[in-house]
């Protein structure tokens, strides 16, 4: 007993589990900061210093708070961004930072052991969280630490930089609190698609996020927040959460709010034919055969409007029409020619993307941004549904569940096209095949994108070169052997050498491969082993390039699709 009260001076002790636990005596460390300084880019660039000038502070986007470092490399320079920052030696810091962008770096020079650096090829258009951990030397008090896109690629934005450790004593940004929940939610400004959330404002959050029967589907500023895209005669369950650089704080508390009328599409969508010929039609000028949608040709069952427009909203789209260089086409008109088109039995879709087509589906609220949009849009024009033509990839988790949830709104009449490029559906584990085979119950047409191509792979084994009917056939093999109904197989192709940069081929070929692959005949060296008289037809880019080489393409595909088995 006494050897313990001994040992009890320059030690805590507590009998714990029947023994002697020990709990060394003395002054407890200071919690670690963020010693850089200005890291949310709230103050300009204040504290940073940018090569050649590359980098300003732009409002938007941002991750969070009001503002986010673009820097833009040019020639020779790689826009760099740096500052140098205080340490403590021998210690350890993290360092990291919201970033978006292609080939973006984030690291550290200077620690006194060994510098760091991480990257991003960047992906989807969103905001990515870079890190990594340095370690400073005995006698290192300063370290500079830096960010920099890479030379040839576009501008880079970064946020909410950070290098996290012990104090230095060179001054600090202080870390805030978690906001906490926004109070007095409440719902007005019904309308059969719309709903209006408001609430009261939280101090020291830097914006909010909203979400709808529990998935996140805005983030804003304000305080308020108009809900579109929802069913008519619908409940809908909301709530609000504040955020700023420490996080996001806990939620409101759940509001209901009920959208008016009866629900259902109020212009309901004719069936599909069992042989369909798809054209896209082009909202804009390119020197093709300017159109109204009531000057397309009858022969086409499915006009996929071409395109939507990306919104700042992730996932979000909108459309608009482009009346003065269609000649002064009004939005009266257009909606009554959809109407009238649906009338005479064809669809009318919206198309999302193109070659040059910038929306991304890369979370669950993107997810919903996107199904709410296209079923608003939908709603306002009278469009069928969705054409899914994005060339830069596709998350097929998230754009599934888009497409589930647009499908859930829109009714078993919805119609689901899609277009990928060749490289696309090679294989049933890339992107564009899953998410094809994922919502295959819902699915109308695949029309693959048979040009600007070069070779590719057949179902055979071989490789085909385009421009052939082998090319054709052996390709869209792949698909009816990997799981897509005949139903939802077509051949897209150009209307005219003017339509595509290559992989044009004659409608003659056009229609030898649909014999090949509906009947066994007219086929080149590739015979598929078995027949599909269910395949559904086939695609061309566009209606306008097919009206300016006098309507040659659907005037002998169209009867040859129609005439199928």
């Amino acid at each position: 007993m006494n050897r313990i009260r001994a040992l009890a001076l320059p030690v805590a002790a507590t009998l714990a589990a029947g023994g002697l636990t020990a709990l060394a005596a003395g002054p407890a460390r200071a919690a670690d900061v963020n010693v850089a300084r200005n890291g949310g880019f709230e103050s300009g660039l204040a504290d940073w210093s940018c090569s050649a000038g590359s980098g300003t502070v732009v409002p938007s986007p941002v991750y969070a708070g009001s503002g986010a470092l673009r820097a833009t490399p040019a020639g020779q320079d790689n826009a760099q961004c740096s500052q140098t920052v205080t340490v403590r030696p021998n210690a350890t810091y993290t360092l990291s930072a919201q970033v978006q962008g292609s080939y973006v770096y984030l690291g550290a020079t200077g620690t006194g052991t060994q510098d760091v650096s991480t990257w991003t090829p960047g992906s989807g258009g969103g905001w990515q969280k870079l890190s990594t951990t340095f370690t400073t030397g005995p006698n290192t008090t300063r370290v500079t630490v830096w960010t920099h896109g890479w030379y040839g690629q576009p501008a880079y934005l970064a946020d909410e930089f950070s290098v996290f450790g012990p104090d230095g004593g060179g001054g600090t940004d202080p870390g805030p609190s978690l906001p906490g929940a926004p109070s007095a939610a409440t719902v007005s400004g019904q309308g059969n698609s719309s709903l209006t959330l408001s609430w009261n404002a939280v101090g020291g959050a830097s914006g909010y996020h909203v979400y709808q029967d529990g998935v996140r589907v805005q983030t804003l500023t304000g305080t308020s927040a108009q809900i579109g895209g929802l069913a008519a005669g619908t409940s809908y369950s909301f709530q609000v959460s504040a955020y700023n650089a420490a996080g996001e704080g806990p939620k409101s508390p759940p509001v209901t709010g009920t959208t008016t009328g009866g629900g259902g599409n109020p212009n309901p969508n004719p069936s599909v034919p069992k042989h369909a010929l798809t054209g896209y039609w082009q909202n804009f000028d390119n020197g093709a055969t300017v159109q109204k949608l009531s000057e397309v040709s009858a022969q086409y069952d499915i006009i996929a409007v071409s395109f939507a427009d990306a919104t700042t909203t992730p996932g979000a789209i909108s459309f608009t029409l482009d009346s003065a260089g269609l000649g002064g086409y009004t939005v009266a008109q257009f909606k009554a020619d959809i109407a009238a088109k649906k009338a005479a039995g064809k669809s009318v879709v919206l198309s999302i993307g193109g070659e040059k087509g910038t929306i991304s589906v890369n979370d669950s609220a993107s997810a919903a941004n996107l199904a709410n949009s296209a079923w608003a849009l939908m709603q306002e024009y009278g469009f069928s549904g969705i054409d899914i033509d994005l060339e830069n990839g596709l998350n097929p988790t998230y754009m599934t569940q888009a497409l589930r949830s647009l499908a859930a709104k829109a009714g078993p009449s919805l119609v689901l096209t899609m277009a990928p490029q060749t490289i696309d559906m090679q294989s049933t584990q890339g992107g564009y095949f899953k998410t094809a085979l994922a919502v295959k119950d819902i699915l109308t047409v695949v029309n693959m994108q048979y040009y600007n191509s070069g070779s590719m792979n057949g179902c055979d084994g071989k490789v085909y070169s385009q421009g052939s009917v082998d090319f054709l056939t052996a390709l869209a093999c792949i698909q009816l052997e990997g799981g897509l109904d005949p139903s939802q197989v077509g051949i897209g192709v150009p209307a005219s050498p003017s339509g595509a940069g290559s992989g044009y081929v004659s409608p003659t070929v056009v229609n030898n491969a649909l014999d090949c692959l509906a009947r066994g005949t007219n086929c080149g060296s590739f015979k598929p082993s078995k027949t599909w008289p269910g395949l559904r037809g086939a695609m061309t880019w566009s209606t306008n390039w097919d009206a300016k080489a006098g309507s040659t393409w659907s005037n002998a595909v169209g009867p040859k699709v129609h005439g199928l088995p």
